[in-house]
């Protein structure tokens, strides 16, 4: 049986060596507007196949973009042939289930973020990917912007010194303005989000402050609302935190800035500060402690506005990881460490006290 299976995983990869077929799971905003244009952007991805409950949303877009087939459940997209990966664009309590079957079926699979809505369901998708041999990556965009790649290049070279404390912020008018199906979407249903602006936004943060500290979370302190929408799920929430080095920082995650879109940084360093996403020219701005400053000129970070929806990177790197056999920067494991940030801050609210994560162990 480990033979048969070997074999398949050796086909497999010989297959998607030229060329990846992809199927889209679930017809939303995100897959609309970042994944299917980026899948569809890179010459070596065909589109195989497009799913949704609601068979007219995906009949739509599999017509809209020349797409051959359009199912209404992701079982029917799954077993339907002819699939080396897929996107899993679902409401945030599928993410789990979905990807699990996909890579029970020898699917690499790229899993919207939060990865799963609880620490054991991620657990379980970590340990299907190393069993099936198969990739499994999480999309958490932040990394690729290049405000946050020339960020973390200066603070690899030591200029600054230790990164003492920081502050980093997430924040928009709401999922009512870009989800496609507006004050109905499923992001203010907790039974299908699990979390509100934390689990939506505050997660990406999560991931981009272990990414660029290079340093574990190891200590929480949360304060979740519900300030302003009809929901039952947090609409604007910040958390404390404390990493493993002592580094200690402030983050926010707000669905409630009706006025602008906030995406920003600030690293409060030994020699100096760091701040990213705080202006509109400079995507990074360094001021030393001597008074010196550095302007770096990389670009805004991506936003949700209309007409801002720049390639993310993300989908570039899912495909060519598994074409190249090199695998991915963002796993299974980091998707991990960020939902752990983000239920040690829901459980923080809950017990009215600081919460602290344990250390990862590993996997198998």
């Amino acid at each position: 049986m480990d033979e048969i299976k070997m074999m398949k995983s050796e086909e497999r990869n010989r297959i998607v060596k030229s060329q990846l077929k992809v199927g889209l799971i679930g017809c939303g905003a995100i897959l609309q507007r970042r994944h299917l244009p980026e899948y569809l952007a890179h010459k070596d991805v065909v589109i195989v196949a497009v799913c949704d409950p609601n068979l007219e949303r995906a009949q739509e877009v599999a017509r809209q973009f020349g797409i051959p087939n359009a199912y209404e459940t992701h079982l029917q997209l799954l077993q339907s042939g002819g699939i080396d990966a897929v996107s899993v664009c679902t409401p945030n309590h599928l993410h789990s289930s979905v990807s699990i079957e996909a890579m029970e079926l020898g699917l690499h699979v790229l899993v919207e973020k939060p990865m799963a809505t609880s620490l054991k369901e991620a657990e379980a998708m970590i340990r299907t990917a190393k069993e099936q041999n198969v990739f499994l990556m999480v999309g958490h965009n932040q990394r690729f912007m290049p405000a946050h790649s020339k960020a973390k290049d200066i603070l690899q070279s030591g200029k600054l010194g230790k990164v003492l404390s920081f502050s980093t912020t997430f924040a928009h008018s709401g999922p009512e303005h870009w989800s496609i199906d507006g004050k109905n979407s499923w992001f203010f249903n907790q039974e299908h989000a699990f979390s509100g602006a934390l689990g939506d936004l505050g997660i990406h943060k999560a991931d981009l402050i272990h990414w660029l500290l290079e340093d574990s979370i190891t200590e929480v302190t949360a304060f979740c609302s519900t300030l302003h929408k009809p929901t039952n799920v947090d609409d604007h929430s910040m958390i404390l935190l404390k990493t493993a080095n002592g580094t200690v920082g402030s983050l926010t995650a707000s669905w409630t800035n009706y006025a602008n879109e906030i995406n920003a940084t600030i690293l409060y360093c030994e020699k100096g500060t760091l701040k990213i996403g705080t202006d509109d020219r400079f995507g990074v701005i360094v001021e030393y402690s001597d008074g010196m400053r550095d302007y770096h000129e990389v670009g805004a970070l991506q936003t949700n506005k209309a007409g801002e929806q720049h390639n993310s990177g993300v989908i570039h790197h899912f495909v060519n990881g598994i074409l190249s056999g090199n695998g991915h920067e963002i796993t299974g494991v980091d998707g991990y460490r960020a939902l752990q940030t983000i239920l040690a801050g829901m459980e923080s609210q809950n017990l009215k006290k600081v919460v602290a994560i344990p250390e990862l162990a590993v996997i198998n």
